[in-house]
């Protein structure tokens, strides 16, 4: 590449290319990642803002190979320019050399097969994507005024194009489309509010009227107001309340923090609990790049090390992986360092996550089948209490219901719950049909779930909340 080419290269692979050629590492990774985002809002039936968005981060990867073993540096930065790139690479290279050697240093990735489309342009995304969507949200817009409800809510849709590249020869790319939709409708006068959401790739799938309809119906159950005191409930936990739970313990499962005795996964003596029942459902928990509607990067993308992430692994393939394998725990998180520490088997994070437990009944069969009990609509809030137990506490939002008789008779008051994720497998009784859901609260990090409906038969609701 002459000086001229160099000096004028823009485009994402060029970055990574001209980075490259300027590490005077032993290694070097350089990981570009080119973001537009489109993102309509709306408030009292009406649309207030769109707007479309375009940015890069470039993170580069250093390491600096010495007498007591190799050392690492990252350093990301966002809006790299061509003539930014030297300053970043050098910053790299001198926390490299600042560090000690790195814990889970092991030989980079070796290039393979390079990805077909590197030196492509990024995928972008552009108002174009909610052509259909949006006029149908004007006609909800105006059955919701004709009912007497007000709409709020923000639908937003990016995609990000991460071009990867190694001083191993490492050349991949990967496109992720996301987007997700929230609405929230509320009465008049604000004394009733309803929540619901989706997770889409491109806005296609998703129907704002049938949103409103959900929602209407919520509102209607809400006229009837009943006071609930705290205790333990039979619950129907819908999937959007049960995929941010489970999100939460694949985060929380690094195997090894499990072989060190910290954890949830700890067995008792030593060592993890893999291979011990944690369901009496046959419930299985897994990821899988290549899941349909859920498509994930197949390799691994680290812009950081940690417990059971690394740098040095960036590259290595995602295949599937069962988490939990017909109630039984079946793995763990690992990198290669820390599955060589716990002799766990290899298994990085894959961004998506499939609960099955082969159930067929919607959530609302799931509803006339309660005798008496509550279902939520989502959880919020949500912290760890107890990392040896996984308890975690939130509050419920945006609706509560009493459920008599096969049928919601009113709207409960709000309630601060105390559950771990892992303990509320090994109690549920029924699991409905999985569906694809958005999150509630970590819909901002995690989009892409699939998760059923559960019924626990004691779900512990431990204090009231003044919360809505």
């Amino acid at each position: 590449m002459s000086s001229s080419a160099r000096s004028a290269a823009t485009t994402p692979h060029e970055i990574v290319e001209r980075a490259l050629e300027l590490s005077r590492a032993d290694g070097c990774v350089v990981i570009a990642d080119e973001e537009s985002s489109a993102n309509l809002r709306w408030a009292a039936n009406a649309l207030t803002t769109n707007g479309v968005t375009r940015g890069r981060t470039l993170t580069v990867i250093a390491t600096v190979d010495g007498a007591q073993g190799t050392a690492s540096g990252a350093v990301s930065r966002s809006a790299v320019t061509a003539e930014e790139l030297e300053p970043l690479v050098r910053a790299a290279e001198a926390a490299a050399r600042a560090a000690g050697p790195a814990e889970d240093a092991r030989p980079l990735v070796a290039g393979g097969v390079p990805s077909a489309d590197f030196t492509a342009p990024p995928a972008e995304t552009s108002s174009d994507v909610f052509t259909a969507f949006a006029p149908a949200l004007g006609e909800a817009f105006g059955t919701a005024a004709a009912g007497g409800r007000e709409l709020y809510g923000f639908a937003h849709h990016y995609v990000t194009s991460t071009y990867l590249g190694s001083s191993t020869g490492l050349r991949l790319r990967h496109d992720q489309p996301s987007g997700t939709l929230e609405v929230n409708a509320k009465s008049p006068d604000l004394t009733r509010s309803a929540w619901a959401g989706r997770s889409t790739r491109d806005f296609a799938d998703v129907d704002p009227l049938v949103l409103d309809a959900e929602l209407a119906q919520r509102l209607a159950w809400a006229e009837r107001k009943v006071e609930l005191p705290a205790g333990r409930y039979e619950t129907l936990l819908p999937p959007t309340a049960v995929a941010d739970l489970l999100i939460y313990q694949l985060w929380s499962s690094g195997a090894r923090d499990a072989a060190e005795g910290r954890t949830v996964f700890s067995r008792a003596g030593g060592g993890t609990r893999i291979g011990e029942k944690v369901a009496p459902l046959p419930l299985t928990l897994r990821s899988d790049p290549a899941e349909p509607g859920l498509e994930a990067a197949p390799f691994v993308i680290a812009h950081a090390s940690g417990d059971d992430t690394s740098v040095f692994d960036n590259g290595l393939p995602l295949g599937p992986v069962d988490w939990v394998r017909e109630g039984t725990l079946n793995q763990l998180l690992t990198s290669r360092h820390s599955a060589e520490l716990t002799g766990v088997p290899l298994a990085p994070m894959v961004d998506n996550l499939v609960l099955d437990a082969g159930g067929t009944r919607s959530l609302e069969e799931m509803v006339a089948g309660t005798e008496r009990g509550l279902l939520l609509t989502c959880l919020w809030y949500i912290r760890e209490v107890d990392p040896a137990t996984l308890l975690l506490t939130g509050l419920t939002r945006d609706g509560v219901y009493l459920v008599e008789g096969g049928e919601v008779t009113g709207a409960a008051n709000n309630f601060r719950f105390n559950e771990s994720p892992l303990d509320l497998m090994g109690r549920a009784t029924e699991a409905g049909r999985t569906e694809r859901t958005l999150p509630r609260e970590w819909g901002d990090y995690f989009t892409r779930a699939a998760t059923p409906a559960l019924r626990i038969p004691d779900f512990n609701m431990s204090s009231v909340s003044q919360g809505v």
